[in-house]
This record gives C-alpha cells, structure tokens and sequence, in this order.
C-alpha cells in the first residue's frame, strides 16, 4: 500500500513508519520540514502543509492523520485553546479538500482523535456505543474534531475515528514523567487516585492503527486503548513495583490545580474506556495487562 501519515514525525507516528515500512508498504511522511531524508527505502519525507493546493503525491491507497498542537504543552489560557481547537480542525478540512482534489481516491482515511470525546467519569465505563459526549473542554474539542474528518465518509472513504487512550512508551509520551519521580523516591498517588486511567502500550497503537488500516470492516469510532484500565493509584503501585522505588508521597489535587490550571484535568480527571469494537473484530492485545506492559518498558 502506499500511506500518507500526517504528524509521522511524532511518538506514535514514528513508531508506526517503521513498522508500516517493515510490512513492505510504501510510507510517505508529510511535514513542514525540508531535507529530511530515511535510510529506509520504503520511507519518504514530503514538505507539505495541510494549507498546500494540493497534496506532494497522486496516488495514495490510505491517509493516517496524526498532526496536532500537543495538549500538554503550557497553560489552557483561552487563546491555547483555541490552537488546540484550531489546529486540528483546519488540518483536517485542508487534508479532506486535498484528497478531494485526487484523481483516485485512498480507500481510507484514519484520523487520531482522543478518549477525551466521553468526557470524565469516576464511575461509567465507555465504548464506542456511548455516542453522548462529554461537557468539558478535550470533549468538545474532539466532536468538533471528529465532526470534521468523518466527512471523508461522504467522499466515499472509509473513516475511522481512532481515540487514543494513555500512551505508555520509553521513549514519549506521558509514561517518562510519571516515572520520574518514582525514579527520585518521591513518587505517590496523585489527586484522589480513584480516578481511571485508560492506558495502552505504544506496541498496541500501533497494532490497532494497522488493524484498522488492514480490516475493512472497521469504520467509525475505534478505541485505542488496552483492555484493562485501572486507577491512578493502581496505576502508580505498578510503577513502584516494577521499578522497585516506593510509592509513598501524594500529590494533592489542589496543588495541580494550583500549578496546571484547567489543563490539571489531564491526571486528576479519567474515564474508563474499553477497545470493545477492536476486540470484536478479532484484535488481539500483545500487552492487556499494565504490569506486563510496563516491566517491558522500563526494564
């Protein structure tokens, strides 16, 4: 197959190049950065921009849409909301007036989207049937998202809306600097602790983005998360036992509010989400469990 991936620069964008480009698929790489060039053969490095007249090919079997303003990058003033916002649904409406303009074209059109689209909850468990939103902020940010690209299914392009859960990997996101301060002997339950934490391993994102790229009978909302959530304190016991450093100091709610502002939301905030439609389908989890997932991590 020959992918376009949008934000394949990133965490989970590399990780899916390399594998994609192992399974013999020609990987185009699109960024605003010029010159960079792969020692892989089968992976090519575009200068695009989702404001471009046209896409840097014309002719593409599937397009991965990772790109984004991080979330976790400084305070949710309003105005950084409206770039969270902003910034991926005007890559997504420049993506879709793109791949219009394409004599063929792709069969699908996965967008990254978020967890976040169920909004907070201590207690519900969500699949991809709860098709009531959240009130918050990341909820609404994410149906306006998800608004945006599932237009490419009036193209006639098989969408898939793949909501990430917690990304857990060595080398980003947001695993490093929960694990630091356990490296430090500091590490303790954060907020509550009660509130749940849908994680899944960087392994499996990129098993289910594949999967959905593969299996046509995927389409819609995809949760990409492991079937086994657990809360915040579960969560950080694990670390402590698998890296063997106590977890023994709180972090109180109020001080995070007081550091992070709205943004806090992030780690004092959850919801307990289920991959159910991947499951379904036949997908088979290489880390269910978080303490296999992990000890493969961090040791």
């Amino acid at each position: 197959m020959e992918i376009a991936i949008s934000g394949g620069t990133g965490f989970i964008g590399k990780a899916l190049s390399a594998h994609l480009a192992a399974q013999g698929h020609t990987v185009y790489i699109l960024t605003r950065h010029s010159g960079i060039t792969s020692a892989n053969r089968n992976i090519q490095y575009l200068k695009w921009s989702a404001q471009d007249p046209a896409l840097p090919i014309r002719s593409l079997d599937a397009f991965i849409n990772l790109a984004g303003e991080p979330i976790n990058s400084g305070r949710w003033t309003e105005s950084k909301k409206a770039q969270i916002l902003n910034s991926r649904v005007d890559t997504v409406k420049g993506i879709l007036r793109q791949l219009q303009a394409l004599p063929r074209k792709p069969k699908v059109f996965i967008n990254a989207s978020a967890i976040g689209y169920y909004g907070p909850s201590p207690d519900k468990t969500f699949t991809e049937d709860d098709r009531r939103p959240g009130h918050d902020f990341l909820a609404q940010t994410v149906v306006r998202w998800e608004e945006e690209a599932g237009k490419a299914e009036e193209m006639g392009i098989r969408t898939v809306l793949t909501r990430f859960g917690i990304v857990l990997g060595q080398k980003g996101g947001a695993l490093p600097r929960i694990v630091l301060p356990y490296k430090l002997f500091i590490g303790g339950t954060v907020g509550s602790g009660r509130q749940w934490m849908s994680w899944v391993h960087l392994d499996d994102v990129v098993g289910m983005l594949a999967f959905a790229l593969e299996n046509e009978a995927v389409r819609g909302p995809l949760n990409i998360t492991a079937p086994a959530p657990v809360t915040m304190k579960e969560f950080g016991q694990t670390i402590a036992k698998v890296i063997r450093r106590p977890h023994w100091i709180p972090v109180p709610a109020f001080a995070l509010k007081l550091l992070l502002g709205e943004m806090s939301t992030l780690v004092l905030d959850g919801q307990r989400v289920l991959p159910e439609r991947a499951v379904q389908h036949g997908y088979v989890h290489k880390y269910p469990d978080l303490q296999q997932a992990l000890h493969n991590i961090l040791t």
